[in-house]
């Protein structure tokens, strides 16, 4: 995810400083931006599926690619027992940003319960391992693989009063018990995905309680502006994804209404640079919040060969030195 205030609410510790690893670079113009990445980079979208590669083998070359943050994926992929996580992750140099949860909080206070069970679990494992960030990612409204409608692409008013009503419980929850900052993520085939609908969510909720993970592929994806987000709603942006969408491949997946899983096999999330958005601009515009901010590799790739990360997070990496971060 201009100079604008600072965030108004305190952040909760990021983990260890990764000035601390000796594979640190000198401070560069990007000197508030912590560059990671994820594993769905290496085609991981599933706690266990045997067209991924196994978790060992992520760690070690997301640490090979020069990357020193991570997230957790899928809650079951990493080993789930912090002690274990905590010592395979410090010594490969790497820490953890965030854990990542799925919701369907427009439900409405009915699937708190279930929901709460779940996040608690991601949420304590997340501290356990010093991570100062929960990303949540709305539920889809189709199947992103078979593309079957699940429910409307619409939410009611309704809906919408409970989807703001609920994260902010949920924010607050999660704050409150582990220490954790929500970082919403706006994402295709969900209700929180283009400008209309991420504007209409901010305004809905509370500032201080719910920040954006802004994931700039889906943005795109969802014919929005990263850059103007950001310039326009600086204050709400916790946290970044950076992904790139190829806009031909877009085009044709617009064209047959294709959903988010058979677009992504497609390849419509391309290796930086060459896709959009540009990501200069958007690392620029992050940078002038004048904040500290992760921003965490994640180009889709589900499925792939497991030869074919490493490369690709090499090069990204070194572009993304090129840009200053």
């Amino acid at each position: 995810m201009t100079s604008l205030p600072p965030q108004s609410s305190p952040q909760p510790s990021p983990g260890p400083s990764p000035k601390s690893s000796p594979r640190s670079s000198p401070p560069s113009s990007l000197s508030r931006i912590r560059i990671g990445s994820a594993p769905d980079s290496w085609g991981v979208w599933f706690p266990d599926d045997p067209l991924q590669v196994p978790w060992r083998r992520f760690l070690d070359e997301v640490s090979e690619s020069g990357y020193e943050w991570i997230e957790l994926g899928p809650y079951g992929y990493l080993p789930t027992d912090p002690d274990v996580l905590r010592e395979e992750t410090a010594r490969r140099g790497l820490g953890v940003s965030a854990g990542t949860v799925f919701t369907g909080l427009h439900r409405g206070p009915e699937v708190w319960e279930s929901t709460w069970a779940h996040v608690s679990e991601i949420a304590a494992l997340a501290r356990a391992v010093g991570a100062g960030h929960l990303v949540v990612i709305p539920a889809f409204w189709r199947d992103d693989k078979t593309g079957a409608v699940l429910e409307d692409s619409v939410l009611t008013p309704a809906q919408w009063r409970h989807l703001a009503t609920q994260t902010e419980r949920l924010a607050h929850e999660v704050r409150e018990r582990y220490g954790l900052r929500v970082v919403v993520h706006p994402h295709a085939d969900t209700h929180i995905d283009s400008e209309e609908n991420v504007t209409r969510f901010l305004d809905a909720t509370d500032s201080s309680l719910v920040s954006l993970c802004l994931d700039t592929g889906h943005y795109a994806y969802c014919g929005g502006d990263s850059v103007k987000l950001i310039e326009t709603y600086g204050e709400r942006i916790g946290y970044l994804h950076l992904k790139q969408v190829d806009p031909r491949v877009l085009a044709g997946v617009r064209a047959e209404e294709l959903p988010f899983g058979p677009a992504v096999a497609r390849g419509v999330m391309c290796e930086p640079p060459s896709g959009v958005p540009a990501l200069e601009p958007v690392l620029a515009a992050a940078q002038d919040l004048g904040v500290e901010l992760f921003a965490i590799v994640e180009q889709d790739m589900y499925p792939c060969p497991p030869d074919k990360p490493l490369p690709i997070a090499r090069r990204t990496r070194a572009f993304l030195r090129s840009c200053g971060a």
